[in-house]
């Protein structure tokens, strides 16, 4: 298995920025699918960012343009550049590597909290 741990997450006001940080370990990290999910309470766990291998993206329409996933294979590390923050962003983000959902991993979870 993958170990993931993030971290980044925070107190910002809306319309702030954030980083956040996940940090895998082992050596299949510059194979994996890379993905960024949120909770907010009392709701599902739903995808906001992911990136392939071959560092194609994909975004929920609700981050297009504020959020960017990036990833550098040599630090076997992923980024989310969260900006124009939104009280509506505020949620528990966790990170998920997956290899052909044979290898699927989850982070801890960082809270990212957006005041309006």
């Amino acid at each position: 298995q993958v170990q993931l741990v993030e971290s980044g997450g925070g107190l910002v006001q809306a319309g702030g920025s954030l980083r956040l940080s996940c940090a895998a370990s082992g050596s299949l990290f510059s194979i994996m699918t890379m993905g960024w999910y949120r909770q907010a309470p009392g709701k599902q766990r739903e995808l906001v960012a992911l990136i392939t291998s071959g560092r194609r993206t994909d975004y929920a329409d609700s981050v297009k343009g504020r959020f960017t996933i990036s990833r550098d294979n040599a630090k076997n590390t992923v980024y989310l550049q969260m900006t124009s923050l939104k009280p509506e962003d505020t949620a528990v983000y966790y990170c998920n590597a997956d290899y052909l959902k044979t290898i699927n991993s989850w982070g801890q979870g960082t809270q990212v909290t957006v005041s309006s």
